[in-house]
């Protein structure tokens, strides 16, 4: 294990077993107040896989949960890179992304997440229709507005954010479809502001709302407003940062002709926001993935036949506790679990709320060890490096 002792050896001064499972073996560490690193086997349908798990204890008041990203949506960076630019002690990668564009020639991918993101309380982006999400498929019941937060209650929980937004202009208010998205609903106008970076935001046109593959649509038009005024317009999706306190606006379809009316000097005024459905406390950080655990029973219909290397986070304890799972993605270990038995195992650990996160290539967890300064890989990529990602999970601890 990459910069990890080996299973089963126990340094001096390790923190007693808490997350693996009873008899199993296994490595513990404390990596700061309320943080402990584990390691252990797990016997699967495919054979043994090597689990790296943190235990995160939220009741302790140096302890928080928080988004690592690049400081940009459309953006990535490697786990370790994000959690030592933000002072993390700990973390894993977060949700699945717009990774790569073959069926669309010409086109860019953009780097950017499937689902909602909240970084310090501010909404950072809305979630992808479902059908232009990259990634396995979607358990029945879920959604790409499944996310996995943390409250300013300090307490983790499963949701779901929806974007609620409009653009409101002379002619009255048209509906927002998306924000910060690389796609947008079929017909819809969609918002960038500065949190999305300097990607271009003509993938955004491509595919369907069910076809992600479907071609990019050649009815588009891009209005950038400043200062609540139209400044700029074009027939074509842009690229380039987007500077602070402007949006641009991006419609296709039945959204790009609403667009089109709109003249230069026109007082605009767009509004977005994200909302949950079930929690009424703000949240303070929030990314996507799928639930695969609710309410201490996996979700119905869990795909138990493909293995992969995975990552996944676990809810228990009221919200108080969270677990942070990345699989090994060394040669002896690849085989990894199916969604079923991450549900298993997560639940074994003692979640009552688990959920995926991106696997594969990307599955990377990263903790210091006693006495360093930054954190190091735990976990051995199954690519041999980091795969650069657009967000994550960071554990930080105050003094």
């Amino acid at each position: 294990m990459t910069g990890a002792a080996p299973a089963g050896a126990a340094p001096a001064g390790a923190a007693p077993a808490g997350a693996a499972p009873a008899g199993a073996a296994q490595y513990a560490a404390q990596i700061a107040p309320g943080v402990t690193y584990e390691e252990f086997d797990i016997p699967a349908a495919k054979g043994v896989t090597h689990a790296h798990v943190l235990s995160v204890d939220l009741r302790d008041p140096r302890v928080r949960l928080g988004l690592l990203y690049p400081g940009a949506v459309a953006a990535r960076a490697p786990v370790s890179r994000l959690a030592g630019t933000q002072g993390a002690v700990a973390g894993v990668n977060g949700d699945f992304f717009n990774i790569t564009e073959t069926q669309h020639p010409g086109v860019e991918a953009t780097g950017a997440s499937v689902g909602p993101a909240i970084a310090h309380g501010r909404a950072l982006k809305g979630a992808v229709p479902d059908g232009q999400r990259f990634g396995p498929a979607l358990p029945p019941g879920t959604t790409t507005r499944d996310v996995l937060g943390v409250g300013v209650d300090r307490r983790a929980r499963l949701d779901r954010l929806s974007l609620d937004g409009s653009v409101r202009t002379r002619d009255g208010r048209l509906p927002l479809g998306g924000f910060n998205q690389y796609a947008l609903p079929t017909g819809s106008i969609g918002a960038f502001t500065s949190a999305w970076g300097g990607a271009s935001r003509m993938r955004a046109t491509c595919g369907t709302d069910t076809d992600r593959a479907a071609p990019c649509s050649t009815d588009t038009y891009e209005v950038t407003v400043r200062g609540g005024r139209v400044v700029a317009a074009s027939g074509t999706p842009g690229s380039g940062p987007v500077t602070s306190g402007t949006t641009v606006l991006v419609g296709r379809e039945e959204g790009a002709r609403r667009l089109r009316r709109l003249s230069p000097g026109e007082p605009v005024r767009v509004r977005h926001r994200l909302v949950a459905s079930a929690s009424r406390v703000p949240y303070r950080f929030a990314l996507g993935g799928y639930p695969v655990l609710a309410d201490g029973r996996p979700l119905p219909a869990l795909d138990d036949t493909v293995s992969a290397v995975r990552t996944a986070a676990g809810v228990a304890d009221g919200g108080r506790r969270v677990f942070l799972l990345a699989l090994d993605g060394s040669p002896a270990y690849r085989t990894g679990l199916t969604i079923a038995e991450v549900a298993s195992v997560m639940r074994g650990l003692g979640a009552v709320d688990a959920f995926s996160l991106d696997g594969g290539g990307s599955t990377t967890l990263v903790a210091r060890e006693p006495g360093a300064a930054g954190v190091s890989v735990r976990n051995s990529p199954s690519g041999g490096a980091e795969r650069p990602v657009p967000n994550g999970i960071g554990v930080f601890s105050s003094p």
